[in-house]
């Protein structure tokens, strides 16, 4: 497994001191969060896309993926929702990343997997994946593997598998793995109060079943990218970044394939 760290736990800092806190911290890896507070975004221009894409490659880094908020199953038109998320994809090809994260946001496994179906000859041409996150209304598994079985694209899309939301929508992590399967294709890593209050806490102080995940994952000979999502943009009263990365590099290290 490779670490990277969501830039969602840095509410406020620009990209420089991310890649410092990443570096400093043992991780390979980024997850961009795609939103003007953090300066990284589809609105750049292209010098800034290959000044941002040469800032954390000479830091030694990868960018993991970049977390958009596209919502693929969302009513409504398809063509704004298109266009989103195929500028989204451009800006993954300048800046490195393998792949852009999208929410569901609807229950109809038919409109997303016609938008993702929509997106793929691009994403195809750009060597890139759309990761759609167990959230939302497909909280699980079992949801998700539905949406991407109906979008019938396994080289252009993929699950992120967020450890929390199906755990506590009632998933089994066994079964959400089971679900998944070849469709896995990301980890995000976090604990939280409990399955009705998603407070973060910090690693293995909270309810989340991170080892019963860690060990499946180890026995599946998972080995690819785990980024801890910290979400103190959502909850600013919690601890920085910093006091949790040490608890996700033992985790990733406890835990390889």
């Amino acid at each position: 497994m490779k670490l990277s760290v969501s830039t969602l736990g840095m509410p406020g800092d620009k990209l420089d001191r991310a890649i410092e806190v990443a570096v400093g911290h043992g991780c390979q890896g980024l997850e961009l969060r795609l939103h003007p507070d953090t300066g990284v975004h589809a609105g750049l221009s292209r010098d800034e896309r290959a000044a941002a894409r040469k800032a954390v490659e000479s830091a030694g880094l990868e960018i993991s993926a970049l977390a958009g908020y596209v919502r693929v199953c969302e009513p409504g038109p398809d063509e704004p929702l298109v266009d989103a998320l195929l500028a989204d994809l451009r800006l993954a090809a300048d800046l490195g990343a393998p792949g852009v994260r999208v929410f569901p946001r609807g229950g109809d496994p038919a409109v997303g997997a016609r938008r993702l179906q929509a997106v793929s000859g691009t994403a195809r041409e750009l060597g890139l994946r759309v990761l759609v996150e167990t959230h939302d209304l497909m909280a699980t598994g079992a949801k998700v593997a539905e949406l991407l079985d109906a979008a019938g694209s396994p080289d252009t899309t993929g699950a992120l598998w967020d450890l929390l939301h199906p755990w506590r929508h009632g998933e089994a992590p066994a079964d959400t793995l089971s679900a998944l399967g070849s469709h896995l294709a990301y980890v995000q890593v976090k604990d939280a109060v409990s399955a009705n209050d998603s407070t973060p806490v910090p690693m293995w102080s909270g309810s989340v079943p991170l080892d019963e995940c860690g060990e499946l994952l180890q026995s599946a000979g998972y080995d690819g990218w785990v980024s801890l999502e910290w979400e103190r943009t959502w909850y600013p009263q919690v601890a920085p970044v910093e006091d949790i990365l040490p608890g996700a590099a033992e985790w990733v290290r406890r835990y390889q394939p």
